[in-house]
């Protein structure tokens, strides 16, 4: 059984990406990225990736992870703060535990093609 079909198929993924971005845009340090944006298009998109991502049937077609965040200058806490906010949408939801360790593993990979911004340096 896929991931997609142990969290509920469809209705969890809708249940998710809304849940999700309810938190994302109140969230003061990441909403500046949504300004402007489209945010019921974006979750469609979302619905998709997810929908492929966690093995539903849907092939998602949008642009990849690298050119759909290049421009946008995100920052290793801005993923971070995104991650944490997926976390607790799945906890929320009564994902297991486990499940939503193998939801990061499939997810983690991304962090390379959607932070863009250069680390900070500290002295």
């Amino acid at each position: 059984m896929s991931i997609y079909e142990s969290i509920g198929g469809a209705g969890a993924v809708q249940a998710a990406v809304d849940d999700f971005y309810s938190r994302l845009l109140a969230d003061p340090q990441l909403a500046p990225f949504f300004s402007g944006v489209d945010v019921q298009r974006l979750k469609a998109h979302q619905r998709a990736f997810l929908t492929a991502e966690l093995g539903g049937a849907k092939i998602y077609q949008g642009r990849d992870m690298a050119a759909a965040h290049a421009q946008l200058a995100i920052a290793d806490r801005d993923f971070d703060a995104v991650v944490t906010h997926l976390v607790a949408t799945l906890t929320a939801l009564d994902v297991p535990g486990e499940t939503i360790s193998q939801i990061g593993g499939l997810l983690a990979p991304l962090r390379s093609d959607i932070v863009t911004a250069p680390a900070a340096v500290t002295s």
